[in-house]
Formats: structure tokens, sequence, C-alpha cells
């Protein structure tokens, strides 16, 4: 179908004119009152058995909630169309969603993050770069940037204080790199503080410009404060979508409540944010046909933010579209090692950070951890392998019905497959397909 749907079963209006809004608008505060008594519960980094519960509460109260919200569309459908509360916003969906969006990511901007402590290396690698020092050169405990210290961040170590620390390679071993691995909780909040960063450029890039508007006094604010924005962006985009494709742009509502965006976009501030915000964008482009240098240009900026997004390339590809196809690939692939290419000039092979360190560590009982419930971890590697590598085929050879020209389906289907099979714990990695309208 490529028209809008404009009529309900009874022939009223649309069926995102037909919710009633008071419902919407009462979901979104008992989903906010959630989720800020999550929040008053602390910091869950170093307690995952509260953090493990806590947000299984969450889901809980999400999913009826969502129930809920997909039942008055029923029901208004029914009453022939009837809207309730402000009947403006309810003719503007798109609009409607970046509010309520907005108000329920507001809470969490009173509260330090409560998953994980990675927002403080996002603001050391953002001061690193503006003290103009490549991110990728020394690891935070080398005292060559104990100028950058301040008491937010280095609480128990001073400017003026050595670490006794210096930049060196990674240990290839595993127990010693998760030696390496340390945490040093009496002199920084940095995680890792022997490590490299791990970052891809298009990271540090937006760390650099975050960093930029945010004074050191601020701490972490500025992070969440962006997050909070490219999630309200997102949803909005996601809504433009829907409605581009005749569908009911109301339901990225169900993005914009999840709490995987809530507590880790926002709260948690966590880069992966950016990334569904670029491959939203790539997906509209592709829709409206804006030409296949900006799709694979929003592809590779996303790769850029994580490389893990390299994955979703086949589902913005087809053979049967092999010129434009070759055309995406080559400027996505094109994007990521050109915003490699100065760091790579300034550093040399520092520039992969700790990336070989990441997979040593990562290649343990953590890893494929579904897979390994039926078979051992180096055959759950090669299945991991093969699964995604099926899934991707049918990406690029898929059904006339899966159209070139809206790859959201089998991008989503391909990420879904990599955290599928490779098990990640971190929550915030499922960010680019969190609960989609798709």
């Amino acid at each position: 179908m490529t028209g809008p749907r404009v009529a309900t079963l009874t022939g009223g209006p649309p069926a995102w004119q037909a919710r009633p809004v008071s419902r919407i608008y009462g979901s979104t505060a008992v989903l906010a009152l959630t989720y800020l008594a999550l929040y008053c519960v602390g910091n869950t980094d170093g307690r995952r058995w509260l953090y493990l519960i806590v947000t299984l509460a969450t889901w809980v109260v999400f999913a009826v909630v969502a129930r809920r919200f997909w039942l008055a569309r029923r029901d208004g459908a029914v009453e022939g169309g009837a809207v309730e509360g402000d009947g403006r916003l309810a003719t503007r969906p798109v609009l409607l969603v970046a509010l309520l969006a907005a108000a329920i990511q507001l809470p969490g901007m009173f509260f330090a993050p409560v998953s994980s402590t990675d927002l403080n290396r996002y603001v050391w690698d953002g001061r690193v770069q503006l003290s103009g020092v490549d991110p990728y050169r020394y690891v935070p405990f080398d005292d060559r940037l104990a100028h950058l210290r301040d008491p937010i961040l280095f609480p128990g170590l001073r400017p003026d204080q050595s670490s006794g620390y210096t930049t060196e390679p990674l240990p290839t071993d595993r127990a010693a790199l998760l030696e390496v691995a340390k945490n040093y909780p009496e002199q920084t909040v940095l995680s890792r503080p022997r490590f490299p960063t791990p970052y891809p450029p298009v990271a540090e890039a937006y760390y650099t410009a975050v960093s930029a508007v945010t004074p050191w006094s601020w701490g972490v604010k500025g992070f969440q404060l962006a997050g909070a924005a490219l999630a309200v962006a997102t949803a909005a985009l996601v809504s433009l979508y829907l409605r581009a494709r005749g569908r009911d742009p109301l339901l990225a509502l169900l993005f914009a409540w999840c709490p995987t965006v809530v507590l880790e976009a926002g709260n948690g501030g966590h880069v992966d944010i950016l990334v569904a915000f670029f491959i939203v964008l790539a997906v509209l482009a592709a829709q409206a046909r804006r030409g296949p240098l900006l799709v694979g240009l929003l592809v590779g900026l996303a790769a850029g933010v994580k490389l893990t997004p390299f994955v979703m390339l086949p589902g913005f590809v087809s053979w049967k579209r092999l010129p434009a196809s070759a055309v995406r690939i080559a400027t996505a692939i094109g994007t990521v090692v050109l915003s490699y290419l100065p760091h790579f000039l300034a550093v040399g092979t520092l520039v992969l950070g700790s990336i070989g360190g990441y997979v040593v560590e990562e290649n343990g009982e953590n890893r494929a951890s579904l897979l390994q419930l039926g078979v051992g971890l180096s055959a759950a590697n090669l299945l991991a392998v093969v699964i995604t590598l099926g899934v991707a085929c049918w990406a690029v050879f898929r059904r006339r019905t899966l159209s070139f020209d809206d790859p959201a389906l089998p991008a989503l289907v391909l990420l879904g497959t990599l955290l599928f099979t490779t098990t990640p714990v971190l929550a915030w990695y499922s960010l680019p397909c969190s609960p989609s309208p798709q």
C-alpha cells in the first residue's frame, strides 16, 4: 500500500485521530512515574541484580500501558472517531509524539545515570580532543593528560599527582587483559582508566561537540540532555516514517515510551541513540528516494558511531538494484574509512583503541550465551556467523514485497539477529531496535 490509510472501519477519521488523546496523556504520566521510581533507586552499575529487578518491573508496566494504548485505537474507531482532550494536538501526531517523548525523558534529567558510568568516559574523551590531543593517543591514567583532571572525574587524583602509569599496548592474554581493565574508584569515576577509548571517530566527534558546549561543572548532564534530545528527534522521525507509509504515526510512542529508550538514551545518555537517529534518517532517505549517496552516508555515520551498524547494510541493498546498492555500500564504507583517516595520520595503529582488547575480553563465557545453551563456545561463534550471513543473504535477495525503498524491516531483523547471536549483556546495545512499529 502506497497511499495513507485515511479512514477507520466505520468510515470516520484516520485511526490516529480516532485514538482518545486523554488515554495517551494518562499512559505517559503512568510511565513517567514508573521511571521516576526507578531513578530514585540510584546507580545500579555494581548491583546488576537490582537493575534486573527494577527494569523488569518497568517492562511489565510498559507492556500493560502499550496494550491499553493499542486497544484505545480500536475503541476510538468503534466510537466513530471521537477525539478526547486536545483536539489540535490530536491532529498533529508528529508534534504530539515529540512533546510526549520529551515529557517522559524529562524526569531522567534530574538524576545521575542509573545503569552505568559510561558518560564519564564521553566527557573525558571530548575534553581530551578539545585540548588538542587525539583521543586514541593516551589512556586516561596517563600523566601526560594530568592537566585535564578535575574533582568530578578524578576525585582522588589531583593534576599535580602522578598515577604512575603510562600508555602501553593492551595484552593479548585474556586474564592479563582483565587485570588491566580493573577500575580504581578511589581515584577516578572513569571506568577502565588504563584502557584506550573503544569508540569510533563519529562517536568521538559527538563527544567533542557536546563537551564544547558543556561546562566542566555540569559533569555528564550535557550528554544526558543530548541523549534525550536525540531520543525525541528519533521518535518524531519514526512518526514521520509511519505517516509516510500510511500507518498510524502515534505508534511511534511505543518507541518513545520504551524502557530501554527512556533509561538508556536520556538518563543513561548512551551514544547508541545516535546510531538509531542516523539509521532512521537513512530509512527515511531511502523511502523518499533521495539518492544512494545520502543513504550510504547516513549508514556510514551510524557505523562510525559504533561499528555494529555495518551488519544492517545488507538491508539497504538489493541484487535487483545493483548500481544503487553498490553506491550505498561504497559510500557507507568510505564514510567510516575517511572518519578514521585523520586519526590514523595522527597516531597510526593506536587508532584501533581498545577494539582488539574488547574482542579478546568478549571471547569468553558471556559471548553468544543463548547459542551456548545448545553448543560450545567455538561452535556458537561459528553458528552466529552462519546465522548472520544467512539473514544478510535473505535481506539482499528479499522478495519484491520488501521494497528497496523501505529497508526498515530488513535492517531491523539484521541488527536483531546480531544481538540474538552475540547476546550482549548491556541493554543499550539494543537502542537502535527498541520496540518498533515494524
